[in-house]
Order: C-alpha cells, then structure tokens, then sequence
C-alpha cells in the first residue's frame, strides 16, 4: 500500500515535466488514479447487508485519489467506477461524483453538473419558497385567523413537514457521495421527511373539513400521525434503503398517503359533492394526491432512463421528476388549505347544525 501511494505522488508530479501536454497529463493522471484505485478494490468485502467495506487502508488510497482529482479540477465517473455502496441508479451512465470524504467538497458540487445536481436543486428552490410562505402566513397580520392559536399551529405543522422533508431530501442528495455511513444516516432523514410532508399536509385539511366534528377530527388526526411514525420507524431499517427495496419503500409511503383517502370519502358523502368541490377544495387534495402517485411511480419504474439509459444522468431522470411533483403538490396543497382557512374566517367560529348530526361542518 506504501509503494502505491509512492507511485501515485510520483507519477502525478511527472505531469508538470516540460514538454508535457495538460491535456495528456489531465488524461494520464486520471487513468494512474483509477489503476491504484482498482488495485485496492480487490481487498473490499461485504458485509450481511451487501454493502462493501473496506479496511482503512484501502479507504485511505481511495480517499487520497479522489482528493487530488477534486483538487485538479472537477472530475465526474462512470456508474461503474462508482463503489458499491454508491451504485443505486443502474441507468444513469455518467456525470457521476466520486466518493470524497470531506463535506466541503460535498457542499461545493451543488454547484456544479452531475447526476444529483437537479435532485439537490428542486428540493433546495422548493424549501426555500417555503421559508417565505411561513414568513407570510405566520407572522403577517394581512393573514386573519378565527381561532389563531389553533390555526397558526395546524400551518405550522404543515410548514415545518414541508420544509423538513425538502431540506433532509437536500441534504441527503448533496451529503450521498461522503460515505457509507453519511449515506445511510442522511438517507434515514430523507425517508422520514417524506413520512412529516404527508402527515402535515393532512392535519390541516382534516382541521378545516371536520372544523365542527371534533371526534371525528381527532380521530383522523391520530390516524394520519400513527401511521406516520410508523413510517419513520421503518425508514431506520438499513435494508429499507437498499435499492432492491426501492418498490417497497414506494409502496409504503404511497400506503400512508391513500389513508387520506377514506377522510376525503367521509366529507364527499357528508358535505355533498357540490360543496365538497367547491368550499370544500377537495379538488385540490386529488390533484396532490394524482401528483404524489404519479411521482412516485416514475421513482419506482425509473422511468424514462431505463427506456433510455444514459440519455438523462444529467436533466429529466425520473427523480428529479418526482422531486418536482413533490414541491407542486405542496404547493397545491398549500393553495387548498389556505382556501379553506378564508372560507372558516368568513364563517367565523359558528357551525351550521344538522338534523342528522349536531357536528357538521
């Protein structure tokens, strides 16, 4: 291992003999570093997960090629250069990151182009427009409430599910090329932030729609919120983020999003579908939950780069894609509720009796 580090610093300093083309040296150094690399990799292992580990020497070599590369200029590699543990999209083909240990290499890629770099973005543009939606609906005063601590806490819960979903999806997307550990750590936050976004996109819905049924209210509300933490605890099994398990995680979390759908069934036969689509903005918890499927089976099937493999490591993968519907049908959803929120206001705190039920909306 000695005599390989010696071979890679020595033959990284004859780039700079006179006479040497920087395009040649570029070229040649690349091909020294990925011959030392695969030199170690023969002393990798696998552990009872399938994942590889290595023993610090080998991770050291690893560790110091990839530093120089980084420090050279920015050097992206194939899926196949990648280690295992870093291998999860078999179809996107290039413009892949190194593993580099360090987080301030991590942090300076979201700058540049690479298979993760619109994964990062779409989620990092859509955490921050809701900083500012926040910012607007609690603490102006142009926002009026009926019962404002009730209503205050339903949004907030709804805000800080948002934007931790998205800044845990930031994270994880920007952090994935550290380390194993980092990986699975940030991919823990990633999956839990999903399970919070559900969660707290139902609790206001559920606030307004049942307004004046407080047992059915509380009911759902302790429903949606069980199933959820269910969800997060699953999200810590280390064999939940493997990538064979990438359907199951689908379907898990598009479970815990159709629970909403027997709330929504109770208001269209309680509400009438007139009103339900209408005051009611039970359109919009369809046209979010059409964009939360919708996502979510472009990330299960890969599609388009598995029809295509290659053609889009860069730009319109199928994660990216479902990032996208995941911060539109927010954004819907944050349209809906806060629909119903001025409708409340305008009724003030009274509710309309029913011969059929004392608590109706």
């Amino acid at each position: 291992m000695v005599d390989d580090r010696d071979r890679l610093f020595t033959t990284l300093s004859d780039d700079n003999e006179p006479g040497s083309s920087r395009e040649n040296s570029e070229n040649d150094r690349l091909l020294r570093s990925r011959n030392i690399v695969t030199s170690v990799s023969d002393q990798s292992t696998s552990d009872e997960f399938g994942h590889s580990s290595h023993n610090t020497s080998a991770d050291n070599v690893r560790f110091d090629v990839a530093k120089l590369v980084w420090d050279g200029s920015w050097h992206v590699v194939k899926h196949s250069d990648l280690p295992l543990w870093l291998q999860d999209n078999d179809y996107l083909i290039n413009w892949h990151r190194p593993s580099v240990r360090s987080f301030g290499y991590c942090f300076s890629s979201i700058f540049r182009w690479h298979t993760e770099t619109g994964n990062i973005w779409t989620h990092l543009i859509g955490g921050l427009i809701f900083i500012g939606l926040t910012s607007y609906y609690m603490f102006l005063p142009t926002v009026r409430f009926v019962a404002p601590l009730e209503e205050k806490l339903v949004f907030a819960l709804f805000f800080i599910s948002a934007m931790l979903c998205l800044f845990f999806s930031t994270l994880f997307h920007t952090l994935s090329c550290h380390s194993e550990r980092i990986l699975h750590i940030f991919g823990k936050l990633d999956y839990s932030g999903i399970a919070l976004l559900t969660m707290g996109s139902f609790v206001p819905w559920v606030y307004y729609t049942f307004y004046c049924e407080t047992q059915s209210k509380i009911v759902y509300m302790v429903t949606i919120s069980t199933l959820a933490v269910i969800s997060v605890i699953l999200s810590q099994w280390d064999r939940f983020a493997r990538p064979e398990y990438r359907a199951i995680r689908a379907g898990v979390f598009l479970s815990l999003g159709l629970s909403g759908v027997i709330p929504m069934i109770h208001a269209l036969i309680k509400n009438g579908a007139k009103f339900s689509f209408g005051e009611g903005q039970i359109h919009w918890m369809i046209l979010m939950g059409v964009l939360y499927v919708g996502g979510a089976t472009f990330y299960a099937t890969r599609f388009p780069e598995c029809v295509w493999p290659g053609r889009f490591d860069l730009v319109f993968q199928s994660h990216q894609i479902f990032h996208v519907a995941v911060v539109v049908a927010a954004l819907i959803h944050m349209y809906g509720i806060s629909n119903l929120q001025y409708y409340r206001w305008e009724q003030g705190n009274t509710c309309t009796p029913d011969p059929n039920d004392s608590d109706v909306l």
